[in-house]
């Protein structure tokens, strides 16, 4: 041990399992300062669980990302309850829109975002600032009102007339 006090980094970094996380560790590491994955060792990889997974939260995400014609960087927002499933939203979205595949992806930052700090249009729309956020009944279920209907299971199909 030649260096008493060795200098310790930390990262937050999204992949599906350990090993492609601490790939990622030393692929961003190395960019960042001049190490090498000969010279240091990863002392932990834990997975981040949220606290508070009932209410919905907007998250802004800033990557970098490389498609067909060079790399470009962005910012998407996403209403979800927990920033794990903010990234596979993102993960999703831009293999679908933008052809881009999870290796050409990188996750700069992620925030959680204030409702009236919100940018884009498409989240706006779910706060209900302009007017409030109703979603219409589209296959409203119709229920018989007999007794002899109101069982879980039945031998014959119900004949329901539409009022």
């Amino acid at each position: 041990d030649a260096m008493p006090d060795p200098q310790v980094y930390r990262m937050k970094l999204w992949s599906t399992d350990d090993t492609r996380a601490k790939s990622k560790f030393w692929y961003f590491l190395s960019r960042l300062k001049k190490v090498k994955k000969a010279n240091g060792q990863i002392l932990a990889c834990n997975e981040i669980f949220e606290e508070d997974v009932t209410t919905i939260k907007n998250f802004g995400i800033w990557i970098r990302y490389q498609s067909r014609t060079g790399f470009h960087n962005a910012y998407k927002e996403y209403r979800e309850v927990s920033m794990n499933k903010a990234v596979d939203a993102l993960y999703e979205e831009m293999a679908s829109r933008h052809r881009v595949r999870a290796p050409c992806l990188q996750i700069i930052k992620i925030a959680q975002v204030a409702d009236e700090d919100v940018k884009r249009d498409n989240t706006i729309q779910f706060l209900g600032v302009k007017e409030p956020v109703s979603f219409p009944v589209v296959n409203k279920v119709l229920r018989h009102d007999s007794k002899s209907q109101k069982t879980t299971f039945k031998y014959k199909r119900p004949n329901f007339s539409a009022v």
